[in-house]
């Protein structure tokens, strides 16, 4: 395939999502509501192969922060469709990292001996052409879409909402650098995932923002950056419904002359290697997921959002509800989703069993997650997020509480 188009990408987020079963979809209700939900997929490409949804998710919901402590490393905190894609990709690359190690991956490497160092001793790497592309149903949350929010308002006065006293004293004074839908007049700020104003708060960042510090990161997981380096890990292009794309705010949000300006190349030379500022492409396409707003039905009084999230990637599928597996409550271990923090740690663990580098003795087991996201492998990702955050995305504060969990023995060995 020469040319990858929007419709391509989209056509490949849409089939896939259409292959699955029925309960892994909205609903048609007996009242004649229909329920909707956003689509969100990562598409692979490489050279003589036909496209590849590596990932998916559906979902629009996102747990409170007071919610955070409890989740213990196996509820997730943010089932917004484009993390619930991004999460799953990172798994997929788990499991091809397993069969690279017995040469039968497409897509992922061993790196070599001599690509091999101190400072960046990941065993794996993307073929180098692999190339990576993002569908999202609808505009992503946050500062991309504040246009398209204004314009769905009967009364587009911006929402006063008035932050709880625990999350002010949080925030100090960046104030407004963290609302959700609030204070439209106020564009290329960081925001907190939207609500409304009656719903318990919650400082994950919208969906715009996390995207934005990807272009920089990579859309790695923390856990699967300690394996794999970022080179090739990084969106080429986002692809919307062209009812869903405002240029203006689209490039205010993530391109070299709105917000992110600041990361010019005197900075980004800077950074270690692997690591830059790749600013992806915006492309469009006139088709429409069967489950968006604008097609599930022609009354908006009729829609309904819906309740279930929706994980797929060739390896594994799963439906979540409230960040854990149907039918499981959060407080039940057996309900973590193969992409929660601890689920991502443990096959992080299987992988460096497989591999035997480095020794047991050095496998970050008995530490918390906390310990091992500030390992010295993810010192450089640190840095360049932290440099992300100080010039291009200020207000960024880190949802913090749920991070002292470890793995116990029992899980270790079961991994």
């Amino acid at each position: 395939m020469a040319n990858v188009t929007g419709d391509d990408i989209a056509q490949c987020v849409i089939n896939t999502f259409q292959s699955l079963p029925a309960k892994r979809k909205p609903r048609q209700r007996t009242d004649g509501k229909r329920e909707w939900v956003p689509l969100s997929g990562i598409v692979l490409h490489k050279d003589g192969l036909p496209l590849v949804c590596a990932s998916l998710g559906t979902g629009m919901k996102c747990l409170p922060r007071s919610k955070i402590a409890q989740a213990k490393g196996t509820v997730l905190h943010d089932c917004h469709a484009e993390i619930l894609a991004i999460r799953a990709f990172s798994r997929f690359l788990l499991y091809e990292c397993v069969a690279a190690i017995a040469s039968a991956s497409q897509y992922i490497r061993l790196r070599t001996g001599d690509e091999l160092a101190d400072s960046r001793p990941q065993p794996f790497i993307l073929k180098s052409d692999v190339s990576i592309y993002m569908y999202c149903s609808e505009a992503p949350c946050g500062d991309s879409s504040m246009e398209l929010t204004m314009q769905a308002q009967e009364d587009a006065t911006p929402w006063e909402v008035p932050l709880s006293e625990e999350v002010s004293d949080i925030l100090h004074d960046k104030g407004d650098a963290l609302m959700g839908r609030g204070h439209f007049s106020k564009l290329g700020i960081v925001r907190r995932k939207p609500a409304r104003p009656d719903a318990p708060q919650t400082l994950s960042k919208s969906c715009t923002d996390k995207l934005s510090l990807y272009q920089c990161t990579s859309i790695l997981h923390g856990m699967t950056s300690l394996l794999i380096v970022p080179e090739g890990a990084y969106i080429k292009t986002l692809v919307l419904p062209y009812t869903q794309h405002i240029p203006t705010a689209t490039q205010r949000a993530f391109g070299t002359t709105g917000r992110m300006s600041n990361l010019t190349i005197d900075v980004t030379r800077n950074w270690p290697e692997g690591f830059n500022f790749n600013s992806f492409h915006i492309d469009t396409t006139l088709m429409e997921f069967a489950y968006s707003r604008r097609t599930s039905g022609r009354e908006e009084n009729m829609l309904l959002p819906s309740n279930i999230s929706t994980v797929f990637t060739p390896y594994f599928q799963e439906t979540l509800v409230g960040g854990v597996l149907q039918g499981r409550k959060t407080s039940d271990p057996k309900g973590a989703s193969a992409i929660c923090r601890k689920s991502m740690w443990q096959a992080v663990v299987k992988l460096m069993q497989l591999l035997e580098r480095p020794s047991m003795e050095e496998m970050p087991i008995k530490k918390t997650y906390e310990q091992v996201k500030n390992s010295e492998v993810l010192r450089d990702r640190r840095r360049v997020k932290a440099e992300v955050v100080n010039l291009a995305l200020k207000g960024w504060t880190r949802n913090q509480g749920d991070e002292g969990f470890e793995l116990d023995e029992k899980s270790c060995h079961n991994v």
